[in-house]
């Protein structure tokens, strides 16, 4: 049984007594007594709200914040973003993206996911452990518990994937996973296995959509809900390869009728406004709440102000790029050959390279941006990849995809392919569709596949450090357990 440490959960409790200012506030100037935290519903509302600004806040570097600064961190390591040197994101004191940091045990860049989730772990156990004695409606306190669990299935789904091997159907995935506290009082807590963390997963997401059920309505899309539970349930059932599972949630969603793919229109707006009618949950970023180096449109924008958006482009895959058709609004998102007529700058010390990126924009002054974490784009591509790899669901996959393809694309046609090349298809769909929003990684991972940069005729290899071929069931693929875990908790194995 192993203590947690300073990154973990137990400390986490302790944020409600020593942090509360930083982590449990609504807003910036409000706060609440630690024991009057969970005696009314109205009270509880802050600790939750604190868990989704932890989401947006800087830890440390520029680049780290918070989850907006993972979904970058692990699209770097793929191939479909890059940037055509090193420098934030791809230098070993500086990201991950040449696949060193990742295994240093005292790399921050290993140490602040692990902060991150835990620390929202740590918050939402004592939500769920506590909010049923609070005082206020049935319906409030079924909300807030649901939110809870969604959060920390959702935290230790982040975890297990980024701290331990794949998930492998039809195995016993008894490989190591992570520290699964489930209660303030889990002290000394060994590392679970993956199937363990995966079974605790769906625990707490089927508990969480028969709350929300009955629940009264999330304040608004940046707190989880009964949509973004089976959201998240449908990405846990495809990466576990349980694609009837994925089908079923991802339908469920769709179904709901809640959301609508977003017009060529809107999809051209910068990808920086929750009230978009497709998305399902992110951050909604207050304009006096910003931080003008530590945000996600900071790094990732084409227009915001900073010396790393003006020198620095980020780009797109070339090859991935020349596979969109001429008349799909996505190809619009990335311009191959940047002139001052078709990519003005705001100002001239903004400089351009080839297939740099306008999908993200700012949408106020300085780097002020909303977060897209869940999308009703993304379900649609569950659904077509979860019925291309059920038998006797082709029909269904072709359908969903055509769903999906023909909002983005007014020329786009009922696939004609089948088997491996409809699933490479969709793939090759997702890809396009889900650009810097934390995916890449992920998928080559629970996909088991190589990373293999040298197909990407624009990536610079020295701006990875050479590191160009990764392959699949690579050590590198885990994170290293960082260090001050490994030494305040001597039963801990730390990754290979």
């Amino acid at each position: 049984m192993k203590k947690i440490t300073v990154f973990s959960v137990l400390v986490c409790f302790t944020l409600f007594t020593s942090c509360k200012k930083d982590f449990l506030d609504a807003s910036p100037t409000g706060s609440v007594d630690d024991a009057a935290i969970f005696t009314t519903t109205t009270n509880a509302s802050n600790v939750i709200n604190g868990i989704y600004r932890y989401l947006y806040s800087r830890y440390s570097d520029q680049n780290t914040q918070g989850h907006g600064g993972v979904m970058l961190q692990l699209d770097f390591m793929g191939e479909d973003l890059h940037q055509s040197a090193g420098t934030w994101y791809t230098t070993a004191g500086s990201g991950t993206g040449g696949w060193v940091s990742q295994k240093n045990d005292a790399s921050g860049f290993v140490s602040y996911p692990f902060r991150l989730y835990y620390r929202c772990i740590g918050n939402a156990n004592a939500l769920v452990e506590n909010i049923d004695a609070a005082t206020g409606s049935d319906a409030d306190k079924k909300r807030l518990k649901a939110e809870g669990l969604a959060m920390r299935a959702w935290s230790y789904f982040n975890l297990v994937q980024i701290y331990a091997k794949r998930y492998a159907a039809g195995t016993t995935n008894s490989q190591l996973g992570v520290s699964m506290p489930l209660s303030a009082k889990d002290v000394r807590l060994p590392r679970s296995t993956v199937e363990e963390v995966y079974t605790q997963i769906n625990k707490d997401l089927d508990e969480a959509i028969a709350l929300f059920a009955t629940a009264s309505v999330a304040p608004n899309k940046s707190h989880l809900s009964l949509n973004a539970a089976r959201a998240i349930k449908a990405r846990v059932a495809l990466t576990k390869q349980d694609y009837v599972t994925a089908a079923a949630l991802a339908k469920q969603v769709i179904d709901a009728a809640a959301y609508s793919l977003m017009s060529n229109a809107q999809y051209q707006e910068g990808f920086n406004n929750i009230a978009n009618p497709e998305w399902i949950w992110g951050v909604f970023m207050q304009d006096d709440q910003g931080d003008t180096f530590g945000s996600y449109h900071a790094q990732i924008s084409w227009d915001g102000n900073t010396t790393y958006i003006r020198s620095r482009p980020k780009r797109i895959n070339s090859a991935l790029y020349n596979q969109i058709t001429a008349t799909d609004v996505r190809k619009k998102m990335w311009e191959p050959a940047p002139t001052a007529a078709n990519f003005p700058l705001p100002l001239s010390t903004y400089i351009r390279e080839p297939y740099m990126s306008r999908k993200f924009k700012t949408r106020a002054v300085p780097t002020i941006g909303d977060v897209p974490y869940i999308r009703l784009g993304e379900i649609y591509l569950i659904l077509a990849e979860a019925y291309a790899k059920t038998p006797g669901k082709e029909a269904e996959a072709k359908a969903a995809l055509f769903s999906f393809a023909k909002n983005r694309d007014a020329g786009y046609t009922l696939s004609v392919n089948s088997g491996q090349a409809l699933i490479n298809e969709i793939l090759i769909q997702r890809r396009v569709e889900l650009w810097a929003e934390g995916f890449r990684f992920f998928d080559l991972k629970r996909l088991d596949q190589p990373l293999d940069r040298t197909t990407v005729p624009n990536f610079v290899s020295a701006s990875v450090g050479g590191v160009m071929q990764i392959p699949a069931g690579d050590s590198r693929w885990q994170f290293a357990i960082p260090i001050s875990e490994i030494q305040a908790n001597p039963t801990v194995t730390q990754n290979e």
